[in-house]
């Protein structure tokens, strides 16, 4: 087995192949990346057992005089890629070492035994479905943050994706806040998948690197998103995902509009002296509508202090006045998933859930639970 290519298109495709690497793994042989030679194109496979990730490397500068397959410790194989410049040479010299040249440096890296390495089927079946980069990237990006980071609920450590009546509901929820995202979707066969949180912050970063719609195939147990020469496979959480759609308020008698960055630094601003709560890890401040529909937002801490600020809505308050406390962190995080410029919260009571819409993102809705306060 030998070939020759430029580092730089090497090195792109070993970024891609190493959100596949396990942090720690029983199998020490998924510590390395699978390596396969053909006569014009090469194939890097990782995997941790939860995701699989598969690229194609065909380029101008690829040379190939050998073909073969091979198992590379990942770590070095990145490594050694990163600090040489030009054009790589590799080489099986011998049945378990393989040397790596560039310029005048020369690595001899023991390699791994092929036969240890799991067979991993990329099976392109099951439901098909295809999303435009940008629409897959604010899936992600608008529910990710809210599934829950503890496993013991493991069913909310990820994403929900739902699809029922031609309308895909991508929902989240760690029990304490909720995102939800609905999509329309025609001439699929109805699902009902959860991938964990884990896959979608791999997956998200990915879709950096690629413009290309990426085309979805749900199995029962796993899903494959095809992009450009990037297969990515994880999967799936069993279980049943809750029934969220109950929760959600329908009727609002308090409405608020707001400049979105004007809220998000004031909470931020607020949040610096707020009480934390230790069980969730978050900091609790309270939101206030005065009799005259002034809008006070403040934080008490008993041992350090407290601070208040006034904020201004940009449309009219009706409605009763209200005095509820919830989670600075949650607001803050449901606010940066928006890209409206201005949003509403909706109260349907000082302990019921509200809801935070935008003017722009029609689609999207976040709910947060209130804190009971005295």
């Amino acid at each position: 087995m030998i070939f020759t290519i430029k580092q730089d298109v090497l090195l792109d495709a070993l970024n891609i192949i190493q959100r596949g690497l396990p942090l720690k793994t029983p199998l020490p042989i998924l510590n390395g990346i699978k390596v396969e030679v053909y006569e014009d194109y090469l194939i890097l496979t990782s995997s941790n057992s939860d995701i699989a990730i598969q690229t194609i490397v065909s380029d101008d500068s690829l040379e190939i005089k050998a073909t073969g397959k091979m198992v590379v410790p990942g770590k070095y194989l990145i490594d050694i890629t990163r600090k040489i410049d030009g054009f790589v040479e590799m080489t099986l010299v011998e049945r378990k070492v393989l040397m790596i040249k560039s310029d005048r440096i020369e690595y001899k890296l023991h390699i791994m035994d092929i036969e240890d390495y799991p067979d991993i089927d990329f099976l392109e079946n099951g439901h098909h479905l295809k999303f435009n980069v940008q629409t897959l990237r604010s899936i992600i990006r608008e529910t990710n943050y809210a599934t829950s980071q503890y496993e013991k609920r493991p069913i909310l450590t990820g994403v929900n994706f739902k699809l029922t009546e031609n309308q895909l509901y991508c929902v989240s929820t760690d029990s304490y806040r909720l995102s939800q995202k609905i999509l329309p979707l025609e001439n699929v066969e109805p699902f009902n998948i959860v991938i964990p949180n884990k896959s979608l912050d791999e997956l998200y970063r990915i879709l950096d690197s690629t413009l290309d719609d990426v085309e979805v195939f749900i199995s029962p147990n796993k899903t494959l998103f095809k992009m450009n020469n990037i297969l990515f496979q994880t999967r799936l959480l069993d279980g049943v995902y809750p029934d969220t759609l109950r929760i959600i308020p329908t009727e609002f008698p308090l409405s608020i509009k707001f400049n979105k960055e004007e809220l998000l630094r004031s909470v931020e601003r607020v949040s610096l002296l707020s009480p934390r709560d230790r069980e969730h890890n978050y900091n609790i401040i309270k939101l206030q509508v005065r009799k005259d529909y002034s809008i006070e937002i403040s934080s008490t801490n008993t041992e350090i202090g407290d601070a208040q600020e006034i904020i201004i809505p940009t449309g009219d308050v009706t409605g009763p006045s209200l005095k509820i406390a919830f989670s600075s962190r949650y607001l803050t995080e449901a606010l940066k998933s928006f890209t409206s410029p201005e949003v509403v919260l909706n109260f349907a009571g000082e302990i019921k859930p509200f809801v935070i819409k935008g003017d722009l993102d029609v689609d999207m809705l976040h709910l947060i639970l209130p804190v009971r306060i005295e």
